[in-house]
């Protein structure tokens, strides 16, 4: 009987000793550790035309690409160029205004964006000796957007920001107003 209790003892706690714990399950992929985007894929290019037709004529092109440096930021660059003739003087007065934007989005909820710009602007103002002189101005913006998906990569932007370099005393500043409005389309590659 000694012998059986030993052996059942034995027994008892070999198979413990020998028995290994199952295999974890493999972990479930989170949906969030979803394959970096390619290189491709984190490019976008889009911009906006403009064109006014009447006693002032204008046409103004600002194509924009930019990259998703992070799944909420966004970096870009947005050069431009403005052509205008302002038919209320005699003779005519033509101007052209270019330079270029860099601007950072972050998407803050779905489709609301924070932005933040640096923009350059060279551009040519009527001097009150029937000519036209020409100058620079470097602007600091800030704001908020929205963008509305319309179909596959494509989606419509709007954005208002706020100039805070804008000097109401400059009477030569390119803009009339410190709050700017921003429309256009981008497309992602």
């Amino acid at each position: 009987m000694k012998k059986l209790v030993v052996a059942g003892l034995v027994v008892a706690f070999a198979f413990p000793a020998f028995a290994q714990a199952p295999a974890p399950p493999p972990a479930p992929e989170a949906e969030s550790a979803k394959p970096a985007p390619s290189m491709k894929d984190r490019f976008f290019f889009g911009g906006g035309i403009g064109a006014t037709f009447g006693v002032v004529d204008s046409i103004e092109i600002s194509p924009m690409i930019g990259m998703r440096v992070a799944p909420r930021v966004d970096l870009g660059l947005q050069p431009f160029y403005s052509w205008t003739r302002d038919g209320r003087y005699s003779p005519s007065v033509e101007t052209t205004d270019y330079g270029t934007r860099f601007f950072a989005r972050v998407r803050i909820v779905s489709s609301f964006f924070a932005e933040a710009d640096y923009e350059y602007t060279n551009y040519e103002y009527l001097n009150g000796y029937g000519g036209t002189t020409r100058d620079r101005n470097n602007a600091f913006l800030a704001g908020a957007g929205y963008t509305l998906p319309v179909g596959g990569k494509v989606g419509l932007y709007f954005s208002a920001l706020y100039d805070f370099s804008y000097n109401n005393n400059d009477i030569y500043n390119p803009y009339d107003s410190p709050i700017q409005y921003q429309f256009g389309v981008a497309v992602g590659f």
